[in-house]
């Protein structure tokens, strides 16, 4: 691309018996350029948008004669090729829930930046199928492994073999109906973007953490196009649209006591042989406060447990490992969960957990039961597999419906078995744990740790702060006497 601003414009002519008889003619450089124009006024008005871009100290381009703003437009990729650019540049380094996030937040918003145009648009269930697991999903081999081009890189889906007739026309309508990235200047286009990714496809509100994963979606997304010299900058700075607050901090009046907690987790191991193998697997996120995915990979190498004759001494659990569940899509090995370190952690890092008498007991006759699944394990489903969610989450059901009163059955009360975690927490906490050492044992950052049990902690140091100003009191009336 050769720029100047060495341009000149000739006068309109016309020429007659032409079927667009009159011809705009201007220099760039050297090199002669021309457009033709049924009418005059057309001509006209392409020459004063051309000597606009020159007042405005544009270059202009020698081959094409254009300005570089309209160069710039007309080189943009389209949304949607930028979008399976962004998927795929991002897939080799990314956790695979993450790239599953990545793309559900592009099939968000990709389906509302198109043109209009006479041709039917695809079903939105379609579209956004094809855009989630086809575009932005890298594919996979035969072996389930993942297909990579002579460079190393990742391979859409949508570019390996032969794709299902619905999900060809919907791809196909999109590459044609997509708006170009440099479109994304306009703030319409990106209120219509925003209101996507903050809303259901029912037209109801989206959740607020909901709304923000998919806005640094879309944000970071178009961060990108900056590197790649598509955008000048990017173009979200200049709308005045932010996305929800959220409100982390866990409300404690469903959280259960440690009498419900040990309750639920009884009432697990009253559902027959599948509960019992699980009891100790939830006894994990309550007296360990793992997270499922932690509990699902835990093996018995990770356990240090004192001598059978001490009934009362500590273990402890040395945790390393992590099995998030996810989609064989988007996993390298596809499997349907992925095999990493501790969340938010180097991939080698270990967390020590001390474990109380209680749980030390549970583990022990669960290995003694159970044993442990061929590669150490000490959980497996009832076929021999890993624990799924779907398992536990109706063994944790069953459970509240036999322990809990009928009219807190339909409450938010310890409603999922993360509540497990949650109370565990709590537990610590309000036992006068400082908040630095219950957010090791937890995994957290303090500052997650507060943001999240903030009332629990504040409660606590209203104890502490008790506790000083009696020892003031103390110490004010001893000098008192010595006066």
């Amino acid at each position: 691309m050769s720029l100047t601003y060495e341009v000149e414009f000739w006068a309109i002519r016309q020429r007659k018996n032409r079927r667009k008889p009159f011809e705009l003619r201007w220099r760039v450089g050297d090199r002669p350029h021309s457009q033709s124009f049924r009418l005059k006024t057309q001509a006209e008005g392409r020459q004063s948008q051309l000597l606009e871009a020159l007042r405005r100290r544009e270059q202009f381009d020698i081959d094409t004669g254009l300005p570089t703003s309209e160069l710039e437009e007309l080189k943009s990729p389209t949304w949607y090729e930028h979008a399976c650019a962004y998927a795929l540049m991002k897939w080799p380094t990314a956790a695979a829930k993450h790239r599953a996030s990545i793309a559900e937040a592009l099939a968000t918003v990709t389906p509302v930046l198109t043109t209009e145009g006479r041709d039917k648009r695809p079903e939105a269930a379609v579209l956004r199928r094809a855009l989630q697991s086809y575009a932005f999903q890298a594919g996979k081999d035969a072996t389930g492994m993942p297909v990579r081009d002579d460079n190393g890189r990742p391979v859409a889906r949508k570019d390996i073999g032969t794709l299902p007739p619905d999900i060809a026309e919907a791809l196909a309508w999109m590459a044609k109906r997509s708006m170009k990235v440099a479109d994304l200047k306009n703030s319409d286009a990106l209120r219509t973007a925003l209101f996507a990714l903050s809303h259901r496809l029912d037209g109801a509100t989206a959740a607020e953490n909901t709304t923000r994963r998919k806005y640094t979606v879309f944000n970071n997304a178009l961060r990108y196009a900056v590197e790649r010299d598509v955008l000048d900058v990017n173009p979200l700075t200049r709308v005045d649209w932010s996305p929800p607050q959220t409100d982390d901090e866990i409300d404690f009046r469903y959280v259960p006591d440690p009498q419900l907690a040990a309750a639920l987790i009884d009432g697990v191991a009253a559902q027959g042989p599948r509960g019992e193998h699980l009891e100790a697997f939830f006894g994990c996120m309550y007296y360990a406060y793992t997270r499922p995915s932690e509990a699902a990979a835990l093996a018995e190498d990770a356990l240090v447990l004192p001598e059978e004759d001490e009934p009362d001494a500590w273990g402890e659990l040395l945790l390393s490992e992590s099995r998030p569940e996810v989609g064989a899509g988007w996993t390298n090995d596809g499997l349907s969960y992925e095999k990493r370190g501790l969340k938010r952690r180097a991939r080698k890092t270990t967390r020590s957990v001390p474990i109380p008498p209680v749980f030390v007991r549970m583990l022990r006759a669960h290995l003694k039961q159970y044993g442990t699944a061929p590669d150490g394990r000490l959980f497996r489903a009832v076929n021999g597999g890993r624990v799924r969610s779907t398992e536990y989450a109706e063994l944790w059901q069953a459970a509240r419906e036999t322990v809990l009163p009928a009219e807190e059955v339909g409450t938010p009360l310890a409603e999922v078995p993360y509540s497990l975690r949650q109370a565990g927490l709590s537990l610590v906490i309000r036992s006068g744990v400082d908040p630095v050492e219950a957010a090791r044992r937890a995994g957290h950052s303090v500052a997650v740790l507060f943001r999240f049990y903030a009332k629990v902690i504040k409660n606590r140091q209203d104890e502490n702060n008790a506790l000083i100003a009696r020892a003031l009191t103390g110490a004010n009336a001893g000098s008192d006497d010595r006066a």
